[in-house]
C-alpha cells in the first residue's frame, strides 16, 4: 500500500504564504520513498499549484482520506478526521490556553500529532524551524522602525529608505538594499545626533542569528557588554555597534551571595531577577531573541522603562521578534502585522499608540515574521523537515506508543498518540 501524504492550504491570515514541503521536495519523496503527494489548491501560498503538479503532486480540496496531514500554523477543528495523523506548529506545549478547544477535538478523535517545535537531537536543539528567517525579517522591520521613528523627528538618516520586509520582492533584494545603506553609512556616517549608534542583541540561538546576519550588512563593530558605559568617550559614526547579552549579562541571583549558573538558571529561574536595565542608557536599539515564559524573570518591565525614560534614555526603538505579549518586553501589549509591523509606546503615559509620531519608544512586534519571506523560509524549512516525512508517512500508529517505528528525534515531537498524550507532555493535563 502506497504511503499517502497530504499538504494543508494555510488559512490563519492572508500573509501566510509558508509551506512545510515545497514542490523540490515534494519531487524527493516521491521518487525516493514512493509516497503519494496530495496538495490542497492555494492562490497565495509561495508555490504555485503548478509547481507542485509539475513535481508530481495530486492537486484536490478533498484532502479528508490523506492519513497524514502536514501544515504550518494550527489547523481550525472542523478540519480534524478520526484517528488521522497531523504535523504542525500546535503552540499547546506551554498549555496555550487559546488551543487547548484544538487539543481537545484532537484527543476526542484519537488522533495523532506531531510538532515540529520539538524535532530536538539528543542535545535537546531543534532541528525543524523558521528561526533563523524570523530574525532575518523580524531586523529589517527594526531598522524601518527606525527610519520611521528618525522621519518623524525630522533628522535624515540612511535608514529613511529602507522599506518593510513584505515590500521587498525577495530576501535577495532586501539584503542588496542594506548593503547599499551600509555603504553610505561607510561613506557619510549616521547623524551626529545617534552617534554611537548601538544595536543589542538579548539572545545568541537561531533567531538571534538571523537578525545579526543583517545588520551586519552594514558596517559593524562588536562590543561586550562591559564595554557600553565607555563606548561614549571613543566611537566612530562611520560603523553600527554591535552587543550580544547572555544569560549571564541579562540576569542574576536574587540571593547577592551566589553566582550566577547557567544550568541553576534553567533549573530555578524563580531565583533569578533581571540586571538588564543597567544597559538601557546605552542602547539605541534593542532586539529580543529569548526564549520566556512567565517562570522567567522579565527582561524590562514597564516600571524600568518609565525610569530609563524619565532620565532620556538614547532607546529609540525595540524589535521584539519572540512577541511574548506582556512577557519579556512587559509593554509589548499586543503583536503587529506585516503592513503595519510597529507601534508607539509612551512609557510616561504607559500608552501605546498606532500612529508613530507620538513620543516614546517604537516597539517592532510582528508575530509570524517568517511569513514575511515566505519562499526561501519554506524551501530551507523543508530541507529540515525532509529526514523525518517519510518515517511519520510509514509508522503504523495502531502499535502500542513503545512499539512505534520512529526515530529518536520523530518520536520525541509525538505531542499525541491514538488521542493519549504521550509521556513527555502528559503536564499538559493540567491546563486542558
Amino acid at each position: 500500500m502506497v504511503a499517502k501524504i497530504a499538504i494543508r492550504r494555510e488559512d490563519k491570515n492572508k500573509w501566510e504564504r509558508r509551506v512545510p514541503i515545497t514542490p523540490k521536495h515534494v519531487k524527493e519523496l516521491i521518487a525516493k520513498e514512493g509516497l503519494e503527494v496530495v496538495v490542497q489548491p492555494s492562490k497565495i501560498r509561495a508555490f504555485s499549484d503548478q509547481e507542485f503538479e509539475q513535481a508530481g503532486a495530486i492537486i484536490q480540496e478533498d484532502i479528508s482520506q490523506c492519513p497524514v496531514v502536514f501544515a504550518v500554523k494550527e489547523i481550525p477543528e472542523q478540519h480534524f478526521q478520526a484517528k488521522s495523523s497531523y504535523v504542525f506548529f500546535s503552540h499547546v506545549i506551554k498549555g496555550q490556553s487559546y488551543n487547548m478547544n484544538m487539543l481537545k477535538k484532537m484527543m476526542a478523535l484519537r488522533c495523532n500529532l506531531f510538532d515540529y517545535e520539538k524535532i530536538e537531537n539528543s542535545a535537546g536543539r531543534r532541528l525543524v524551524f523558521f528561526g533563523r528567517y524570523a530574525g532575518l525579517a523580524g531586523m529589517i522591520d527594526t531598522l524601518w522602525s527606525l527610519g520611521k521613528k528618525l522621519q518623524s523627528q525630522q533628522i535624515d538618516s540612511p535608514f529613511n529608505d529602507i522599506k518593510k520586509t513584505v515590500e521587498y520582492t525577495n530576501l535577495d533584494e532586501a539584503q542588496q538594499h542594506l548593503k547599499d545603506i551600509g555603504q553610505l553609512i561607510r561613506d557619510q556616517g549616521v547623524p551626529t545626533s545617534l552617534a554611537p549608534l548601538v544595536v543589542g542583541f538579548a539572545g545568541y540561538g537561531n533567531v538571534s542569528k538571523g537578525a545579526q546576519e543583517i545588520i551586519h550588512l552594514l558596517p559593524v563593530t562588536e562590543i561586550a557588554p562591559g564595554d557600553l558605559a565607555e563606548l561614549s568617550e571613543n566611537y566612530s559614526r562611520h560603523t553600527i555597534y554591535k552587543v550580544v547579552f547572555k544569560e549571564s549579562d541579562m540576569v542574576e541571583p536574587i540571593d547577592q551571595k551566589k553566582s550566577f549558573s547557567l544550568k541553576d538558571y534553567y533549573d530555578s529561574p524563580e531565583n533569578y531577577q533581571s540586571c538588564f536595565y543597567q544597559y538601557l542608557p546605552h542602547l539605541s536599539i534593542l532586539v529580543n531573541c529569548i526564549f520566556w515564559n512567565d517562570s522567567y524573570p522579565r527582561l524590562i518591565t514597564k516600571a524600568q522603562m518609565k525610569v530609563a525614560y524619565a532620565d532620556q534614555t538614547k532607546l529609540m526603538v525595540i524589535g521584539d521578534i519572540s512577541v511574548d505579549i506582556n512577557g519579556a518586553i512587559e509593554f509589548t501589549e499586543k503583536s503587529t502585522s506585516p503592513d503595519n509591523p510597529s507601534f508607539m509606546y509612551d512609557p510616561a503615559a504607559e500608552m501605546l499608540y498606532d500612529d508613530l509620531d507620538h513620543d516614546g519608544i517604537v516597539v517592532m512586534a510582528v508575530d509570524n515574521l517568517p511569513c514575511e519571506l515566505p519562499l526561501e523560509s519554506s524551501l530551507e524549512f523543508g530541507d529540515a523537515l525532509l529526514p523525518f516525512v517519510a518515517e511519520i508517512a510509514k509508522a503504523d500508529f495502531s502499535l502500542d506508543f513503545e512499539q512505534l517505528q520512529l526515530s529518536q528525534e520523530t518520536k520525541g515531537a509525538l505531542i499525541l498518540h491514538n488521542g493519549e498524550l504521550t509521556p513527555n507532555f502528559r503536564y499538559i493535563e493540567k491546563y486542558l
